[in-house]
């Protein structure tokens, strides 16, 4: 994959651009359109629904045979958002835990982030509910969750693009862009399109001017990072600093059996903002079609970052679809939110130890 806009971060650390074959082709994503756990659009959902709002108690999970819990499903498609459990997913937002993307869904990636605060605050005991976690979140916390917005001329102004699809050459040739205002507006919020658009019915997204309520999500920027642990089986990225603090946790796809993730430690080599994506089959053993450059873009194959690993071919990236990411399984990079991507992009310098365990 040839990447442009190339931002090397130390020129003692040259930064692998050839071909990013274990990320070549996408891994058959699910279209946003076909995605679970797209909350039904809930017209009339407020912000005075949302703040103060309590996560409503999980169902149990039936047990099989054995005694042993079943894992929960991710919730179909129809299911209504929960406003307590979106001013809980903002509250892990804005702290190291991610929930990937905000949608008032009880999903995997929600679930994860919520055991991955209960383990590193010492509250894993079943008695400390949801509704406890907000509390405490909300202690050292106190602003409002959701915020106002102004569309601006640059945000309804484009250019878009066609959704993405698996046809690389139609996407190489129509570009990589967003493919609406709301999708950009929805990404740069952390947000599902559906909530997006339930929190702001009858907006159309296409006015500059028009205010609207989004996710008061964080915009600060993550302390540096001194090492990155990928854990395959958790489908999780944690970052540390260099005392050994958890400053950031992400719900991450990684490789399959067939075209598995690195194993043991490797480097970061350096970031590519922006990159382009170019499937080249010949360097691919699960390849098959031409050779195809699909331009810059968040909806490019890789996002809309590329952090270079010292493993040929192998980076952490961002994605074209949030809704996918924990979900499906790629050909071997570790595919992150965009949002989270940057996020960790702007934190890594090269020589940073990455653990795949």
């Amino acid at each position: 994959m040839r990447l442009r806009h190339l931002l090397l971060i130390s020129a003692a650390l040259p930064l692998a651009v050839g071909s990013l074959a274990a990320c070549g082709s996408p891994d058959r994503q699910n279209s946003r359109a076909e995605a679970p756990g797209t909350p039904a659009a809930t017209p009339g959902l407020s912000r005075a629904d949302i703040e103060g709002a309590l996560p409503a108690p999980e169902a149990v999970p039936d047990t099989a045979v054995s005694g042993q819990a079943v894992e929960a499903p991710d919730p179909a498609a129809d299911t209504p958002p929960d406003a307590g459990l979106i001013r809980l997913q903002i509250l892990l937002d804005r702290t190291p835990f991610s929930p990937g993307q905000i949608d008032g869904l009880r999903g995997s990636n929600t679930r994860q982030a919520i055991e991955a605060w209960r383990k590193a605050n010492g509250q894993e005991d079943e008695t400390f509910t949801e509704a406890d976690m907000v509390q405490a979140l909300a202690s050292t916390d106190s602003a409002p969750v959701m915020a106002d917005y102004v569309l601006s001329a640059e945000d309804v102004a484009g250019p878009f693009s066609p959704p993405p699809t698996d046809d690389l050459s139609l996407q190489a040739e129509l570009g990589a862009n967003y493919s609406t205002a709301r999708e950009k507006i929805a990404e740069r919020f952390h947000i599902s399109e559906a909530l997006l658009q339930a929190l702001n019915p009858g907006v159309d997204f296409k006015t500059a001017g028009v205010k609207i309520i989004v996710p008061g999500v964080s915009q600060a920027a993550l302390p540096e990072v001194a090492r990155i642990e990928v854990s395959k089986a958790e489908k999780a990225i944690r970052a540390y600093d260099a005392s050994g603090k958890l400053i950031a946790y992400y719900p991450a796809t990684i490789g399959s059996g067939d075209n598995p993730s690195p194993s043991g430690e490797v480097k970061v080599n350096g970031v590519a903002r922006t990159p382009d994506y170019t499937y080249d089959p010949a360097k691919l053993n699960f390849g098959r079609g031409p050779k195809v450059t699909v331009p810059a873009g968040p909806n490019n194959p890789v996002g809309a970052v590329w952090i270079d690993l010292d493993r040929p071919s192998y980076g952490i990236h961002g994605t074209p679809d949030p809704t996918t990411i924990g979900k499906t399984a790629s050909h071997g990079c570790v595919r992150l939110t965009n949002w989270d991507a940057l996020e960790l992009a702007e934190a890594v310098k090269p020589g940073v130890m990455v653990h795949f365990r």
